[in-house]
């Protein structure tokens, strides 16, 4: 007589369907947090966007809402033709290349000296950080007002105390107004740039350093041929990032000069347009322009971040 033994079945498999519908509800489930967030990002950034992008079609001005029409591209050709808005361009490049190359190497000398130990490193640190942290506007009324004021700012005080009474005391915003801005703006976003090459400085290697100095290296010689070739990324992301905020700032050029002098970048002028001029279409379209603009430096900038971030995995 033989004994039969029964093995237990194996657990039914869920239908391919089934599993699919489950993974796609787990997925949901760990979505929806998150979805409030995303409608109100939506609703606060990209309707306004779009309805900027309709209005620039019309040729639509405030104080005759009846009298709107479509232009089609009018607005964008208008923009790129008019001579005083081809001028506020010149001067956005122009005003954003100095900002961006002076802080850059500001940045790059303060990033230096930060890596180096050295007794109060902490303190000069936080320091030299704060500029960063101030309201844009308060930045721009403190050169504007304690610095540059021909009467009683700091600049004009120090210049009497080395040549008396007899010193020559110029209204500076005055006689250099867009070198004005620049020096407010380079002042502010130096510790920007500094952080971020310090902390490429401080992800070196540092038995490359030593076996450099064993070798007989310089100073120079180690900046020249490791520390600024490992810096690359950390300058283009540094330049990218920084290009597409200042290529944005209205803060400084409103609160200094008021747009005048030759100093009225975009921003500006597309305050103007829409503000002053009432003009919603062109404004709107000189906007459009700038977000377009902003868009390409920051597609960019993601270019180089995930470079980095491709590097650093590599490396580990």
């Amino acid at each position: 007589m033989t004994a039969t033994t029964s093995t237990p079945l194996a657990p039914a498999r869920p239908a391919p369907a089934a599993a699919r519908r489950s993974a796609r509800l787990r997925a949901w489930a760990t979505r929806a947090p998150l979805l409030p967030a995303l409608v109100f990002m939506i609703a606060v950034t990209q309707l306004p966007f779009v309805a900027t992008l309709v209005i620039s079609f019309f040729d639509w001005n405030a104080l005759y809402p009846d009298a709107r029409e479509f232009t089609g591209l009018a607005n964008y050709e208008e923009v790129l033709t008019d001579p005083d808005l081809r001028e506020s361009v010149l001067t956005t490049v122009v005003l954003t290349a100095a900002v961006v190359l002076a802080s850059l190497v500001i940045g790059l000398g303060l990033a230096l000296l930060l890596d180096r130990r050295f007794r109060g490193r902490g303190a000069v640190r936080t320091l030299l950080i704060a500029p960063f942290l101030l309201v844009p506007v308060a930045a721009a009324l403190l050169w504007k007002h304690v610095l540059y004021n021909p009467e009683y700012g700091l600049l004009n005080g120090v210049l009497r105390w080395l040549g008396g009474d007899g010193a020559a005391q110029p209204d500076w915003v005055s006689n250099t107004p867009l070198l004005a801005v620049e020096l407010a703006l380079i002042w502010q976003w130096t510790p920007f740039m500094m952080l971020i090459l310090l902390a490429g400085l401080q992800s070196r290697d540092p038995e490359l350093v030593e076996a450099a100095r064993m070798d007989g290296a310089g100073d120079w010689q180690v900046f020249r041929h490791l520390t600024l070739p490992h810096l690359r990324r950390y300058l283009e992301l540094g330049a990218l990032l920084g290009s597409i905020y200042i290529v944005q700032n209205f803060d400084a050029v409103f609160t200094i000069t008021s747009g005048g002098l030759g100093t009225a970048n975009l921003p500006y002028t597309v305050y103007q347009s829409f503000y002053q001029a009432h003009e919603n279409g062109l404004a709107s379209a000189a906007g459009v322009l700038v977000v377009i603009g902003s868009l390409v430096i920051a597609t960019l900038a993601l270019r180089v971040v995930s470079s980095l971030f491709r590097e650093e995995a590599t490396r580990a």
